[in-house]
Order: structure tokens, then C-alpha cells, then sequence
């Protein structure tokens, strides 16, 4: 009698072809996403071009009780797409269809699979954007999957504000269509909100209803330099506190700086804490107001160097520079792979945060350049693993607990951006507590009974975290 993950595969392939594939090349590629966790290969991928083959593939798995963890451009830093429970990665890269774009009411449906930089470019010609920029090439149904934000948040906020309905894919296969195109709706429970940062637990997103924005009609770019860490997040506070409408907020530490510096061949500049701003307006003048008021405000802050840039080519290479950030970081130790944390706080906390951070980075002897959208009180501390290290892991862990355990003391949370995956679920019930951890299992078990979708994520057991699954793992790996 064939085992449950054969009688997948078997029926599947009535549908998928050669599109379900079980080649090792495919299995290690969807074993792990830009993590430093350990990866597990799949039993099988499956390559989905349509949501009826997600439903019908789906309603397989939950008959034979099969697990699925949903793929699209593997940029999760969370471990978010490794298959801990083996069975079937489910990619949904070749959904990568806009499907309409209503330029009168600002709105645009698009396929899972779609790339951020792809879209960036078709409604470029449309005079539109969408405004949530995570940096990397990542897909909208992961950004939706991990409530991703990003550099133009501090303007624009998160994926949950940019987003107005979606097509879900249940764990039985049934297709569900939350939200509507219109900007409010008072009916019924936000399951569009509810799938959003779900990380494939409850639903795969196949395709999403998203809100645009035309393209500001003047734009600036600014760098500023500071003698101290202090005096940068200190700047960006008093910027906040005094209202002007940043569009981005970037922050960069001395050790993160000079990384770039060497990576991007950022001439001109200092290994020095520094600041990148964005400012968006409806004319030259009004950027030119803006970008003035935080030069004041950086030079009261000690800043120098504030220049400021409207012309598109020195603002391109400016955000380039900041967006290839996770590589420069990396590149100072040829081979490593990087934990990034995720801290976020109240803004007001920010300095307190980031310097204590940098205290436990000294004390731990582990470089870990910061890196950080500052406007809204998140930073990424990239600690470096060098390869080969046994023990780098395990220290780059605890450095990571404690860096969260400042911003959790300080009134912040663990995760500002990157979502839970594997990483992040120790601090769950610290942050939620043990009742609103029992809301969320229920909430998980009315939808996915079997425990299908994305199984060893998000949320821990009653008795503690299951980090691997191995102990379920052998029966869907083949």
C-alpha cells in the first residue's frame, strides 16, 4: 500500500507533469531561504501555475494528511520556507502575472509569484507605484505572507496598509476571496488582515488586491554623517517628533557604513554612523522645505555632510548602496552566512535600544553591523557566522535573545518586519501571552484541522518550541 506522501505525488503528477518534481537540485534549492538555519529538503516541489492547481493539490494533502510549505523567492530570513516536516514545497514563482491595473482608482491585482522590482517597472510607465519596499527582490504573496515593510513604512506603513483583498487557498482546498477593491469596509471579520503575516499557517495567498500611489511629482535624497550613534538616532527622533513627512528613514552604523563604502564604492564618504533620507512632494520646492528642515536638525545633532540629491542617478546609487546592505554586511567575512535580527521599539526608545544593542554586540566579540529603518524604531543587527565556526550559532542566538529581550523590555516587540518562522518563536509567548497563544492555536486548528500548512512555524506547542519536526519528518521525505 503506498505511503501517504507517494499517493500525493502520484495523483498529483495527473495534473502537474513534469512541473511536480522530486530532482535533488529542486529538493536542496527549497530546503532552506537566506537563513542560517539548517535546511531540510522537501520530499517533492511542486511548481504551481494557477490557483485551481494550488486548491486541488491542496485538497491531496489534507486527505493524506500531508504537509506543505509555500515558496516563492526564498528571500525569507526566518526560516520560514524550510519544510521542517518534509512533504511538499509548494512554489508559487511561476504565478507571476499582473492580472489588472485600475490606474483611475489606484489599485492593481497581482499573482503571488510576482516580484517587487518587476512591478516596480510596469507601473513606473504608469506613472504608479506600490509603496511597500522591502530592499530585497522579494515576491508580494511573501511580503504579504510575513506583513513585510520596509524603507518607505515611516510614509507609507506596512504591507497591511497596502493591501485590500486577497484569494486564499484554504488547507482543504477551498478558495476563499476576502477584501474587497474598495478603500473600507465595515462587514464581517478582516480575514484579509488575518492572512496577512499568517507565514502560510492558515491559508496560501495565490493572489492579492493591492493599493498604489502615484509617483510624488518632486523627489530628494539626503546623506548625513555623525560623530556618534547617539547623535544619528538622536536626529531621527527629533526629525519624527517634528513632523516632517520623511518618506524614508535609513540608518546605517560606522562598521555597517564601511561596508558599503568598500562594497558599493561609495566615494566621498566616512565608516561613520550615517543617515539616508527620502523626501516625496508635489513640487521641488516642497522636498526643498523638507529636506532643509531635518539638515537643521541633523546639524543641531552634530551631523555634517548633509547633501542632499533630486537627480535620479545619484539617488539611484545612494538607495543601492543602502538596499545591497545585507551583502555588504556579509562581505566582511568572506563565506558567512548572517542572522539578522529584528528588533523594533516605540521611536522614543530607539537610542536606548540601539546603543544597548551595541553594547551586547561588543560583549559578545561577534561583528554584527547595524543596519536600520529608523524612522519607525526597527534595526537589523546582521550577525555574522564565519564559516565553518561550530560554535557561531549558538552565539549568534543568544546575542539575538538579547538583543530582543531590551527591546521587549522596553515596550517593543520581536519582530518588527521579518515575521516569526523559525527564529522568532521562543519570544511568542513572552510578547502574546499564554491566552492569546491559545486564541491563535484555535484559530489555526478551525483552519487547517490537520496541521497541513507550513507545520513547525509560528506558534509554540503547549510544552515548548518544536524547532525541527524531525520527530514527524521521516514519514514525507522520501
Amino acid at each position: 500500500m503506498p505511503s501517504p506522501i507517494e499517493s500525493v505525488l502520484t495523483a498529483a503528477r495527473e495534473f502537474l507533469g513534469e512541473r511536480l518534481s522530486c530532482a535533488e537540485a529542486d529538493r536542496a534549492l527549497h530546503g532552506h531561504g537566506q537563513d542560517p538555519y539548517p535546511p531540510v529538503p522537501p520530499a517533492a516541489v511542486a511548481f504551481a501555475e494557477n490557483t485551481e492547481e494550488v486548491s486541488r493539490l491542496l485538497a491531496l494533502c489534507h486527505a493524506q494528511g500531508v504537509p506543505v510549505t509555500p515558496f516563492t523567492a526564498g528571500t525569507a530570513l526566518g526560516g520560514h520556507v524550510t519544510p521542517v516536516h518534509g512533504g511538499i514545497s509548494l512554489d508559487l514563482s511561476r504565478m507571476d502575472k499582473v492580472l489588472a491595473i485600475n490606474a483611475d482608482d489606484l489599485d492593481a491585482r497581482v499573482e503571488a509569484g510576482v516580484k517587487h522590482r518587476a512591478l516596480a517597472e510596469i507601473l513606473k510607465e504608469k506613472g504608479l507605484f506600490f509603496p511597500v519596499d522591502p530592499g530585497s527582490d522579494s515576491s508580494l504573496g511573501g511580503m504579504c505572507a510575513t506583513r513585510a515593510s520596509g524603507t518607505a513604512t515611516v510614509l507609507y506603513g506596512t504591507v497591511r496598509d497596502n493591501v485590500l483583498g486577497l484569494t486564499v487557498v484554504l488547507a482543504d482546498g477551498r478558495v476563499i476571496h476576502p477584501g474587497r477593491r474598495v478603500r473600507k469596509s465595515a462587514t464581517g471579520y478582516d480575514l484579509t488582515r488575518l492572512f496577512i503575516g499568517s507565514e502560510g499557517t492558515l491559508g496560501v495567498i495565490t493572489e492579492i488586491q493591492i493599493r498604489l500611489r502615484a509617483l510624488p511629482a518632486a523627489v530628494s535624497a539626503a546623506v548625513c554623517q555623525f560623530p556618534t550613534l547617539a547623535d544619528a538616532v538622536n536626529t531621527v527622533i527629533a526629525v519624527q517628533q517634528a513632523s516632517i513627512p520623511v518618506a524614508r528613514s535609513e540608518l546605517m552604523d560606522e562598521v555597517e557604513m564601511g561596508a558599503c563604502i568598500g562594497y558599493s564604492g561609495l566615494e566621498g564618504f566616512q565608516a561613520l554612523p550615517t543617515l539616508f533620507f527620502e523626501f516625496h512632494g508635489a513640487s521641488p520646492r516642497s522636498v526643498q522645505e523638507q529636506a532643509e528642515a531635518t539638515g537643521a536638525i541633523a546639524a543641531a545633532h552634530g551631523g555634517s555632510g548633509f547633501a542632499w540629491a533630486t537627480a535620479a542617478e545619484e539617488r539611484a546609487r545612494l538607495w543601492k548602496a543602502r538596499y545591497d546592505g545585507f551583502w555588504a554586511g556579509q562581505s566582511l567575512i568572506p563565506g558567512c552566512t548572517a542572522l539578522s535580527t529584528d528588533a523594533v521599539v516605540p521611536i522614543s526608545r530607539l537610542a536606548e535600544m540601539i546603543l544597548g544593542a551595541k553594547e551586547d554586540i561588543r560583549a559578545s566579540g561577534m561583528t554584527a553591523p547595524i543596519v536600520g529603518h529608523a524612522g519607525e524604531g526597527n534595526f537589523h543587527a546582521l550577525i555574522l557566522l564565519p564559516p565553518g565556526d561550530a560554535q557561531a550559532q549558538e552565539q549568534a542566538e543568544i546575542l539575538d535573545r538579547k538583543i530582543v529581550a531590551r527591546a521587549m523590555a522596553l515596550g517593543g516587540s520581536c519582530s518588527g518586519e521579518h515575521g516569526i518562522g523559525l527564529g522568532k518563536m521562543e519570544f511568542m509567548r513572552e510578547e502574546h501571552g499564554e491566552d492569546a497563544l491559545d486564541v491563535m492555536r484555535a484559530i489555526k486548528h478551525a483552519l487547517d484541522p490537520r496541521g497541513i500548512l507550513n507545520p513547525g512555524k509560528m506558534l509554540p506547542d503547549k510544552e515548548g518550541v518544536l524547532l525541527s519536526g524531525k520527530e514527524n519528518q521521516e514519514s514525507f521525505i522520501l
